[in-house]
């Protein structure tokens, strides 16, 4: 039987030669990461036990990674116990993957995984985090489940009732012009596909653009793929793959290359040439309600957020400094940067990117998801306007429903703050 990517990883993780489209299986867990919604994790988790004489023990502790990156440093006195109940736990359990607010060790959950080597080729992972979508960038089938559907799994390393989804094959053809990246794609293919033309699908990407794309891109595309509706998105495995395991993440052992069979039977087949993209926009208040940049040129905005599990790598950082080198932001606009690990802002600091940005009028922040989601470190005020790379812009994103967010390439965002309106990179590079 012909199989897609994911159909494979589900076969081999129920140990069964091949799974249909549709049926309910039980697939063997590879890795199972939470953040601090751990502690909620933990309270069903106990429950589970409760009224019975066995000990509340994880199913393999080696298979938990727990990752500090929402609230950090904690914002109030309960994230703060909530933390600490979560270390408590982290070292009843014996978990090893556990990355608390230190140094090099600190960073956001879907940086962590991958440059950690945690994450690998043909690798069924969950998490209690909706862009767990990320890590099918290294070929994993990855993906979001709940509080309660993680603690069964901390018990059992299953996850229970899961429908075999079908596959949409999204074939990305030709090269990108100057200034349009993974993120303008992304972006295209969710305005094309709307927020629901995914739903409970997978989004498995393929072509020359890809093929030629590096991983901090592919992890772009992948965590975004949720914003379609799909359950997961996914790449398989190729040299660039093998390359980053080895060389990024540091990994010794044996990668294992799971290809999709090249006959494959996909629910749909969506075709993009990446050459005759310009940069993408997305308008507030939906992902999907994307324009070109042209459509949207000339709006005035207050806050620009560079960072987050989209955008915070290495690569965009780069892009950003390189953009506002010798330049200074408009007066009346707030620059926040944010590195999505401690690595990467050790790095960006060694290479001059972060002194480049600062001089330019930036707040360099700690790695960590706060102004994403509004808890801290960022939040907006009312009437006020926020251009970022990161995910999503629903009405109440970043901590005020009172607001607006844009979301864009970092290229377009660095260019913007020199401006102090959205800006068309090109065009700061013409007219800085």
């Amino acid at each position: 039987m012909v199989q897609t990517l994911v159909q494979k990883i589900l076969a081999r993780a129920c140990g069964r030669d091949s799974v249909e489209v549709g049926e309910i299986v039980e697939p063997k867990v590879s890795l199972a990461m939470s953040h601090e919604n751990a502690a909620l994790v933990m309270n069903q988790f106990y429950d589970i036990y409760k009224g019975t004489n066995l000990d509340a023990k994880i199913w393999d502790s080696s298979k938990i990674a727990i990752i500090f990156d929402h609230r950090v440093p904690a914002e109030s006195s309960k994230t703060a116990t909530n933390q600490k109940l979560i270390r408590e736990f982290v070292k009843e359990q014996g978990i090893e993957k556990f990355h608390d607010i230190r140094g090099d060790k600190m960073g956001i959950c879907h940086q962590i995984l991958p440059e950690s080597g945690y994450v690998r080729p043909g690798a069924v992972v969950v998490g209690t985090d909706s862009h767990t979508t990320s890590h099918g960038a290294l070929g994993a089938f990855a993906f979001g489940i709940g509080a309660t559907e993680m603690a069964s799994v901390w018990a059992l390393g299953t996850v229970l009732n899961v429908p075999v989804p079908a596959t949409i094959k999204v074939n990305v053809h030709g090269k990108f012009k100057n200034n349009v990246y993974p993120k303008d794609l992304i972006l295209h293919l969710i305005g094309r596909l709307t927020n629901k033309g995914a739903n409970y699908k997978v989004l498995e990407f393929h072509g020359e653009a890809i093929e030629n794309m590096p991983t901090s891109g592919r992890l772009t595309v992948c965590n975004m793929a949720v914003e379609a509706g799909a359950t997961a998105g996914i790449i398989p495995p190729d040299d660039e793959t093998v390359n980053y395991l080895r060389n990024t993440a540091g990994v010794t052992d044996e990668i294992d290359m799971l290809l999709p069979d090249n006959d494959a039977e996909y629910d749909s087949v969506v075709d993009i040439d990446v050459a005759e993209l310009t940069p993408q926009i997305a308008r507030p208040h939906t992902v999907d309600n994307v324009a070109p940049i042209q459509d949207v040129t000339g709006i005035k905005i207050d806050q620009i957020v560079i960072g987050s599990c989209t955008n915070g790598r290495l690569d965009d950082i780069r892009i950003a400094a390189e953009t506002v080198s010798g330049k200074k932001i408009a007066d009346d606009v707030r620059l926040l940067v944010f590195p999505a690990s401690g690595k990467i802002y050790r790095q960006a600091m060694e290479k001059g990117y972060l002194m480049d940005l600062m001089n330019a009028g930036a707040v360099i922040a700690n790695p960590g998801c706060g102004p994403c989601l509004g808890v801290h470190q960022g939040a907006l005020g009312d009437g006020e306007k926020a251009l970022s790379t990161t995910n999503r812009n629903f009405k109440g994103r970043m901590g005020n429903p009172d607001a607006e967010v844009y979301l864009c390439s970092p290229a377009v965002a660095a260019a913007s703050a020199i401006k102090g309106v959205i800006t068309e990179p090109k065009e700061e590079k013409e007219n800085g």
